[in-house]
């Protein structure tokens, strides 16, 4: 007897011990990361469950330290705004792996319910929230717009998308930058004292990319998992409940329609 398990001890000894890579997986801070974490942690769980891999959820305490860390490229995987894509592919090697189909992202600014504003121009000389400088839809674009048509304004950066529809609605700022997925995913109580005073056009959303030494299998994988989430019952309510319609696979010329408005807002990262 002890011969026999000796030998089934050496037999599996003669296997080898596999053990799931370990990857982070970040997200741009439009949110509180507690939000985030409850949106995003349950899809996470089904991509480790399909992936064999363990990714971490992460994110930052702002968008600013966000985009520092990209730049860094502290991230193995990340879910970035399109310009940021465009940023860090162009300056550290990102590179395109999916992002949500059918859609184009689209900046808006919110003013309370009550307001009487009902124009840009009205506007003028006012202190207006945003996220932050390089958030693209919720303030590169409409303060672009503000700016092409003569309206001054002063910028006050407030970190996250939440801050903005939050302040806004208590009345400390007249309006305020965001974007419409994060405006319907934003509290019923703070959405309901706002309404939507202008939209921007549409752009190819965000992006979700790995950094530039990410593995070509692990990125597979990664891929594979998310799309399946389109066919998979328990997929597709997990996407609902991030306001996603379904996951596409990407490619990096899937952003020239933003590397074409040749901005330049990005400053300090390396």
């Amino acid at each position: 007897m002890k011969k026999t398990l000796l030998m089934s001890f050496v037999f599996l000894l003669s296997f080898p011990t596999v053990y799931a890579e370990t990857y982070s997986f970040a997200f741009v801070p439009q949110q509180s990361a507690k939000k985030l974490a409850v949106k995003w942690l349950p899809i996470l769980n089904y991509i480790n469950e399909k992936t064999g891999d363990q990714y971490e959820f992460k994110t930052a305490k702002n968008i600013p330290t966000f985009e520092q860390r990209v730049a860094d490229q502290e991230y193995d995987v990340a879910y970035m705004n399109p310009y940021h894509f465009v940023v860090f592919n162009q300056k550290v090697g990102y590179q395109a792996l999916a992002k949500q189909s059918n859609k184009q992202i689209k900046g808006i600014i919110v003013v309370p319910k009550d307001s009487s504003i009902q124009s840009l121009n009205e506007l003028a000389n006012l202190d207006l929230a945003f996220p932050a400088p390089a958030a693209f839809a919720a303030s590169i674009l409409p303060r672009g717009e503000l700016i092409k048509q003569g309206v001054p304004f002063t910028a006050k950066y407030v970190s996250s998308h939440d801050s903005v529809y939050l302040n806004v609605a208590r009345g400390f700022f007249p309006a305020g930058g965001g974007v419409i997925r994060t405006f319907n995913n934003t509290s019923p109580e703070v959405k309901e004292k706002l309404k939507v005073l202008w939209t921007t056009s549409g752009y190819t959303p965000h992006a979700f990319a790995t950094k530039k030494d990410f593995p070509k299998d692990a990125a597979d994988r990664l891929r594979d998992a998310m799309l399946s989430m389109n066919d998979d019952p328990k997929g597709k309510e997990l996407l609902k409940a991030v306001n996603f319609n379904g996951m596409s696979s990407a490619s990096n010329s899937d952003w020239d329609d933003v590397k074409g408005l040749e901005l330049n807002t990005l400053v300090g990262t390396k």
